[in-house]
């Protein structure tokens, strides 16, 4: 009895010295907190330390997110055990290897933020709070302790109308559907994908309150919603305020703007802050973006609105601190005027292409930000479209240039990841995450293959030279260029004579050989039989592989058009079969991955609806986003159409395969047509009136016209038929989609 007490105490002991840093290891591999020694020191300096203790290693640092990033440090170049997305445990040795010389990293950069409010929709819309334990760990990892947070702000918005006379009823005509809030919370849409179901709210609210506890308990400073003004477009019926039109936002209906200046904007915002402060309580940092995306007013005053919106977020902290995005016209530097320094702090949100902080770039502001604190930020990805994308020259110079000295270096504070969907690129992450704790910038060649040794937990050369390749390609968009995101699929494309760009504003330019992606993709699977069994490995060669298809699915998608245009019809049809079977080829080589299943992203809506009418709005919801995006009129005349596409499996076969047999059906049928005699043409008819210029114009190829939209809806409301559960062997598939690669 007296042995089992003295366990038990024991057990207690270790249990109550526990850190957030041991439980963090244990989620990794159950028993790993026993393999290391933390230890939490004071610095005036962020630093991390990795060192050896007898048979422990150790990592001890001045915060514990600080200590988690060496942990990750060590993992990666000590063990080569790379933690990524959906792959965050992994099974440690048994003796971990030692730690020959102490090695100490340590920045200046204090703030590392995550998070645009678009990755909230595009990526995280449906997650549970297994997935978040997951995100925050990587947060940690990866050295961020300024997470943007806005789970549940939809709760808060709703007590607050509430108690102000809406009805539940006006509540949920307001507020979003789960797929749409980020747009919402943005004063960009009301209502669309709603009404939210009472059982949302209390679920959102519980979620985002794990979330921030979590957050907190690793010393991480989450950065809650403020307010800058927002109300129902009907505010000034429903409640005599002077709001102002929102006007619209790609065909949607934008909520009204209070303006900060307005005699009550001080009471609805100290509302608004009682509600947020009650749910999740207070924060030194808020979230802000007034004028979002809007024209410049010329009766706004932007210096006292300005000064409102601050006033109004330090009456509920005083020491609270505003963050803005630096995005088009915002924040406007008259906005900025009166603002004390180190009030106000700016996500610098593009800054691997089009920087605003001072060095050259179509956004460059010749004064920068005038003496705010700043953040150099990477946003990477649009729309959370599948697709490698990089620029790795460009960030690591645009890094050097914002670390040289020059005045903006003073006020600079911290680094940022901005994307507005996550779950891609791992190797971009991983760079911009080690930046600030490099004491000099690397080369991007210098730094791949310290980063593939660590990725694969070996070095292997085929692999080596595929990421090479890829580092001086795909990866290497170019300066000049400012497409947003990835070179975008031509299979997830609205088909037509002339497809290039996927979506209205990707700004799409070719900067590299599709030969690279096909020579990067036949290396990679070199190394198939040496690498079969590491994760990380098959998730990339699925990945690298399906670029290359769809890079060669485009030169097919163009060889097809020359044969229409040709008339060349035996050719049409060989060549459209061929285009379709490898969009179908591409659907299988991805369901071999949980990650670029649609079924992924469906099965993750319908998991969070307690009624099956919930699980099917949510999954409505899901299909919705990632297609139309929206109405008729948001979808087309808006633009808004594909700008959330993806290569998943799925979404290709029944979605995009669709789409494309019926334009090269209709192709196909036209051509016939066009053998046979049309009195018409010779100019009887309709057309006898018309000039030789416009006999002409109609004689060229212009193609069907197809009513897509009425094709897609019907798609976005059916429910339930895709799975999760990967099919197929990866390396396979792979072998299977690469005999594309070479003319038929």
């Amino acid at each position: 009895m007296r042995h089992f007490l003295t366990a038990l105490l024991c057990m207690i002991a270790v249990v109550a010295n526990a850190t957030p840093i041991d439980d963090l290891l244990e989620r990794i591999d159950k028993g790993a907190s026993r393999k290391f020694k933390i230890e939490l020191r004071k610095s005036p300096t962020d630093f991390f330390e990795i060192d050896q203790a007898g048979s422990k290693v150790v990592v001890r640092g001045n915060s514990w997110v600080n200590i988690a990033t060496g942990i990750n440090w060590y993992l990666k170049y000590h063990c080569g055990i790379h933690l990524t997305w959906g792959n965050m445990q992994a099974a440690l040795p048994a003796k971990l290897p030692v730690v020959k010389k102490k090695e100490r990293h340590e920045t200046d950069l204090r703030m590392r933020y995550s998070f645009n409010y678009c990755t909230f929709s595009y990526s995280m819309a449906f997650w549970d709070w297994q997935r978040w334990q997951e995100e925050i760990d990587w947060l940690a990892l990866h050295g961020v302790n300024m997470p943007l947070a806005i789970v549940g702000t939809e709760c808060v918005w709703r007590n607050m109308l509430l108690k102000m006379g809406y009805t539940e009823e006006e509540v949920g005509q307001f507020i979003a559907g789960p797929a749409f809030l980020a747009w919402w919370e943005m004063n960009n849409l009301e209502g669309w994908g709603g009404p939210l179901p009472l059982s949302w709210y209390s679920q959102q609210e519980a979620l985002q309150k794990n979330i921030l506890k979590r957050m907190r308990l690793l010393g991480m400073e989450p950065v809650l919603p403020g307010y800058s003004g927002m109300m129902p477009h009907d505010a000034r019926q429903k409640m005599g305020l002077d709001v102002t039109d929102g006007g619209t936002w790609n065909g949607y209906v934008r909520p009204a703007n209070l303006m900060p200046t307005d005699k009550r904007f001080a009471e609805i915002a100290d509302s608004y802050y009682a509600e947020l402060t009650k749910l999740y309580g207070k924060s030194k940092y808020y979230s802000m973006d007034p004028f979002h995306e809007s024209n410049d007013d010329a009766t706004t005053d932007y210096a006292k609105a300005g000064k409102a919106v601050m006033e109004a977020m330090k009456r509920t902290n005083d020491q609270a601190k505003w963050v803005v995005q630096g995005w088009t016209e915002n924040p406007r530097p008259q906005m900025m005027a009166d603002l004390r320094n180190g009030d106000i702090v700016i996500l610098d949100l593009f800054s691997e292409c089009r920087p605003m902080f001072g060095i050259p770039s179509v956004w460059k502001r010749d004064k920068g930000y005038e003496g705010h604190s700043w953040m150099f930020c990477m946003l990477e990805n649009f729309g959370g479209n599948v697709g490698l994308h990089g620029r790795m020259d460009q960030l690591l110079g645009n890094y050097r240039l914002a670390r040289n000295g020059s005045d903006w270096t003073k006020t600079m504070t911290g680094t940022g990841f901005t994307m507005e969907g996550t779950e891609n690129n791992p190797v971009m992450f991983e760079l911009m995450s080690e930046l600030p704790w490099l004491s000099e910038v690397p080369t991007k060649e210098e730094w791949v293959r310290k980063y593939i040794v660590a990725r694969y937990g070996k070095y292997d050369k085929d692999i080596e030279e595929a990421w090479m390749l890829l580092a001086s390609s795909i990866y290497n968009c170019p300066l000049g260029n400012n497409q947003q995101g990835p070179h975008e699929s031509i299979f997830c494309g609205r088909p037509g004579l002339n497809n290039f760009q996927v979506k209205s504003w990707s700004k799409m330019r070719n900067y590299y050989d599709p030969e690279d992606t096909r020579k990067a993709a036949e290396k990679m699977l070199a190394a198939a039989d040496r690498m079969r069994d590491n994760d990380n490995y098959l998730h990339d060669l699925v990945d690298i592989t399906r670029q290359a298809l769809a890079d060669q699915g485009r030169r097919q998608y163009l060889k097809t058009i020359a044969d229409y245009n040709a008339f060349a019809r035996k050719d049409f049809k060989r060549d459209a079969e061929r285009f379709l079977r490898m969009l179908l080829m591409q659907d299988e080589l991805l369901g071999t991955r949980r990650e670029f299943r649609l079924g992924n992203w469906t099965e993750m809506a319908r998991a969070l609806g307690t009624t099956p009418q919930e699980k099917d709005l949510y999954e409505w919801n899901a299909r919705v986003q990632i297609t139309t995006w929206g109405n008729r009129v948001c979808a087309d005349k808006g633009g808004l159409r594909d700008y959330a596409n993806k290569e998943w499996q799925g979404l290709l076969k029944d979605f995009y395969y669709n789409r494309w047999k019926i334009y090269f059906d209709a192709l196909d049928r036209q051509m016939a047509d066009d053998t046979k005699p049309n009195y018409e043409a010779v100019g009887g008819g309709a057309n006898s009136n018309k000039t030789s210029d416009e006999l002409f114009s109609m004689a060229l190829p212009h193609g069907p016209v197809i009513d897509w939209y009425a094709i897609e809806e019907p798609w976005t409301l059916k429910h339930n038929s895709y799975s999760s559960s990967p099919e197929g062997d990866p390396v396979d598939m792979a072998r299977k989609a690469a005999e594309f690669f070479s003319e038929e």
